[in-house]
């Protein structure tokens, strides 16, 4: 399955929070710097081309609805970014984010016990 870009998953987290939509109604959910209808619309086609997204005709109308559910898509894009940034070492990604100062002492603790419960 190929890569979203920025816009791709922007429009994907709207899809997956309304579940089904048409065009119009996810324009409306863009705060100020929304889209144009036609730009939006290409890009759900391409979300479409691409496998993430189908859709259901009323006439000329399409409703679209996402076909890949966002826990799969994140499963699948933090395997990716792991395997292309961390050389597939989650060991290495959490010691990015403790040197970056971005978890805690007390979280990573936490971390220990929810895996230690899962044994």
């Amino acid at each position: 399955m190929q890569k979203l870009t920025n816009k791709e998953e922007e429009v994907m987290k709207v899809l997956w929070r309304l579940e089904k939509a048409f065009v119009k109604e996810v324009l409306s959910e863009f705060g100020e710097e929304k889209p144009h209808y036609n730009t939006l619309s290409t890009i759900i086609r391409n979300l479409e081309d691409k496998g993430y997204v189908a859709h259901e005709a009323f006439g000329n109308t399409h409703r679209y609805y996402p076909v890949i559910s966002k826990e799969s898509y994140r499963k699948r894009f933090i395997s990716n970014t792991i395997e292309d940034y961390f050389n597939n070492s989650y060991k290495n990604l959490v010691s990015f984010f403790a040197d970056e100062k971005k978890i805690s002492v007390e979280e990573l603790k936490e971390i220990i016990d929810l895996i230690e419960k899962k044994k």
